[in-house]
């Protein structure tokens, strides 16, 4: 088939780490079909941080959009791409009469809602996931792979400026951004070993580090890690940001370190020193979930993983040790001056 697109839609709308990681796809359909209209649909909360990626021309929250079937109606898409699965908008889209909806033939009821069918298997595959959004493009007749090294540049994500943000920074200092939590999503680092890691930096007295997280993060750091919060070269920033306000700090800061999580993969995309700290365990290595960016990295346990039955605690996390993560954060080297500002 010839495909010539004018209007795409790109459905995901689930976490922003997972979103973060289907920009690649839209900077890709972008370059390829640069007249085309290239949309996303994504969760409410993680719209803010997307309407900072150039390669889209439109963002809309899924709670905003109203009537789906006259949503897709009223948007003249002729190509919905289903990067996750949403059984309600599949139905949407196929009595919208989208001439082409894409979905993976994973899900049964793709095969009655999508006329275009991805066969391939994220479970089982060895790809990362920014690589495996791609296999999507092939019922529409793109058999396209990037390599890992062309990733970083079809983000197209851009970090905004907050005078707020501003405000927190002190000249002649490293600003390094500490992200514990993770919603649940994925091996943290214990909280100790950021505790330890803080102390360890506090003998970099250029070092200032901000702990970041949601409010309720916040709360679950005040009990279980208190002497983190109370350490004179921390600050803590949790429930303090709105997402926009997060990705303004992130852009503005000279690094960050985090476990599978969205901010992470912020960091990467913005461009940013990031770490990110990972178990040995598939699917959630960093094979399929390592941040990808010009200067992230990732540290992982040494020795394979001894089949850690609680996410708790996690042997292969508590592996990576804090004087392995200073020494990371110590070779950024000197105050930058941000990533690329909207």
């Amino acid at each position: 088939m010839r495909f010539a697109p004018e209007r795409i839609l790109i459905c995901r709308t689930d976490n922003i780490g997972d979103v973060v990681l289907t920009l690649p796809l839209a900077g890709y359909l972008k370059s390829r079909f640069p007249q085309a209209q290239v949309d996303l649909l994504c969760r409410a909360y993680v719209a803010p941080a997307m309407r900072h990626c150039r390669f889209l021309d439109r963002v809309i929250a899924v709670e905003e959009a109203g009537e789906l079937e006259a949503f897709f109606k009223e948007g003249g898409y002729d190509t919905v791409i289903f990067a996750y699965p949403d059984r309600r908008l599949a139905k949407a889209a196929r009595r919208a009469r989208v001439p082409n909806r894409v979905g993976t033939s994973h899900r049964v009821y793709h095969w009655f809602t999508c006329n275009r069918l991805a066969h391939f298997s994220r479970v089982k595959s060895d790809l990362h996931e920014a690589q495996l959004n791609f296999a999507l493009l092939r019922p529409l007749g793109i058999d396209h792979l990037p390599p890992l090294g062309e990733i970083p540049a079809l983000y197209g994500l851009a970090a905004p400026r907050d005078p707020a943000v501003d405000a927190l920074l002190e000249h002649g200092k490293r600003h390094v951004i500490l992200h514990p939590k993770s919603n649940g999503n994925g091996r943290e680092w214990p909280l100790d070993h950021y505790t330890a890691l803080a102390r360890e930096l506090a003998a970099t007295p250029d070092i200032r580090l901000f702990v970041t997280g949601s409010q309720a993060e916040g709360r679950l750091l005040a009990q279980q890690a208190p002497d983190l919060l109370a350490l004179p070269n921390v600050s803590n920033l949790c429930g303090a940001l709105s997402l926009d306000g997060l990705v303004a700090l992130i852009g503005a800061c000279d690094g960050l370190v985090a476990s599978g999580t969205g901010p992470l993969h912020l960091s990467a995309a913005l461009g940013r020193p990031t770490l990110g700290l990972f178990p040995p365990i598939k699917p959630i290595d960093p094979a399929r979930w390592g941040a990808l960016g010009a200067q992230a990295t990732v540290l992982v346990a040494p020795q394979p993983c001894a089949a850690c039955a609680d996410p708790a605690a996690c042997a292969c996390m508590r592996a990576i040790t804090p004087q392995a993560v200073a020494a990371q954060v110590r070779a950024w080297g000197a105050p930058s001056q941000g990533a690329a500002r909207n």
